[in-house]
């Protein structure tokens, strides 16, 4: 039995590192084209506030859009269709931007672009869920997000190398990017066929080397259906109406937090616009996602040991984001953008972490997507806003915005705690 176990942990972990894999090339190529989408609109002749509409809108699409594919994968159970639609649609999306000519062109790209992630995202961590009851949880989703985030370093250092040695040739840029997606593409067929059902992960060790198992990611006839945290057992709709209030107090807390952030389309919009070349600008999104990786390890464990309280963070480096990242020289915009690191570190462990503790297990999954809602409209009303001030009022307008949404953010938070605590007393 002993040895059952470890074979099926064994082939667990040959499942994550493949996911690992393919997150990793598909990462060199989105976050490649994200660290550049701020300059590349801005030599198409697009202005602030159209750089941050257009990303804030691709964050609002990829974030939103779970809503929609998230149970209807679970509905239908073909997890690895749309997991493999999703990573082509952004494998064919981000070459493309570097061959289209125009503002807009680039723009419905742009949102092409992060539909493919909200295509691909709940079905992916749907899978990876199974594999991960194998190996641990936690151990789990974090060889596969240590793998992702080298993808999310790498890309923009390819780009910046590519851009500085073509000088500033995006369409060469975000064509070679067209390697690492065929090779995402191909590496993700291979593990489809190899594990055409990761439930068999969750369900124990008696079919573990059976790779012929029922296709799609749905249980063989002659298994017991699995329940986990994806699945969804009642209407959207009807769920949305019995999450607890506190769910959604929380949810617009998030929101509102996000509004006081801009996208870094716009700060690099910036960079560009005081001189930084444009060949440097994905070194400073490579940075960020370094501290990204750094800050979501540091808040995730602090998290476990003080509880919700670790996010009043969030709104207070929000806050200090404009102080540095608008400056006219490149000392304060670095700093500026490490402190944008930072955040995003924030939101992607423990912003994510209370919500489950927010919900019951059968509640996560549409709790997930109205989240993912409430957020993406933050975000897209983030960029949109801080390209507005940004082009109409300058960079001082910015900051009085974010220091007012933050500490109403903070605000907001202190009373949730607050109330949380008295509720369970």
């Amino acid at each position: 039995m002993k040895s059952g176990i470890s074979t099926g942990a064994r082939a667990a972990s040959k499942f994550i590192m493949g996911f690992g894999l393919v997150s990793m090339l598909m990462d060199i190529v989105y976050e490649g084209a994200l660290s550049v989408q701020g300059p590349l609109l801005a030599s198409l002749g697009a202005s602030a506030a159209t750089v941050g509409f257009i990303s804030g809108l691709g964050e609002a699409t990829s974030l939103a859009g779970r809503l929609v594919t998230g149970p209807l994968a679970d509905r239908v159970g073909r997890y690895w269709l749309f997991a493999i639609a999703g990573y082509a649609i952004t494998a064919l999306a981000v070459p493309a931007m570097g061959l289209a000519g125009s503002v807009v062109t680039v723009g419905i790209l742009v949102v092409v672009e992060r539909m493919g992630k909200a295509v691909r995202t709940p079905s992916r961590d749907a899978m990876i869920s199974h594999a991960s009851a194998a190996v641990g949880r936690g151990k789990g989703f974090a060889l596969h997000e240590l793998m992702d985030q080298i993808g999310a370093t790498l890309g923009p250092l390819i780009v910046s190398g590519i851009l500085f040695a073509t000088g500033g040739e995006y369409g060469r840029a975000l064509g070679v990017m067209v390697l690492p997606g065929a090779a995402a593409i191909a590496v993700l067929a291979w593990l489809r066929h190899r594990n055409p059902d990761p439930a068999r992960f969750e369900r124990g060790t008696a079919d573990i080397d059976d790779p012929a198992a029922a296709p799609n990611g749905a249980a063989s006839p002659s298994a017991p259906a699995v329940r986990d945290a994806d699945s969804v057992a009642a209407p959207v709709a009807s769920a949305a109406q019995v999450l607890p209030r506190q769910f959604w107090a929380y949810s617009l807390f998030c929101g509102l937090s996000l509004i006081g952030v801009a996208t870094f389309a716009v700060l690099s919009f910036h960079m560009v616009g005081i001189g930084v070349d444009e060949s440097f600008v994905p070194v400073m999104y490579a940075i960020a996602m370094l501290v990204d990786g750094l800050s979501a390890l540091a808040t995730g464990a602090l998290y476990d040991r003080i509880g919700p309280k670790t996010l009043m963070v969030l709104p207070v480096l929000s806050a200090c984001i404009p102080l540095f990242a608008y400056g006219d020289s490149f000392a304060p915009v670095a700093v500026g953008v490490v402190l944008w690191g930072l955040t995003t570190g924030v939101q992607e462990s423990t912003m994510r972490a209370y919500v489950a503790d927010l919900l019951p297990s059968d509640q996560r999954a549409t709790g997930y997507g109205y989240f993912a809602l409430v957020t993406g409209v933050g975000t897209m009303l983030g960029g949109v806003i801080s390209g507005f001030l940004y082009g109409s009022f300058g960079p001082a307008a910015i900051r009085v915005f974010a220091f007012g949404v933050e500490a109403v953010a903070l605000l907001a938070l202190v009373c949730l705690i607050r109330g949380r605590s008295v509720k369970a007393c």
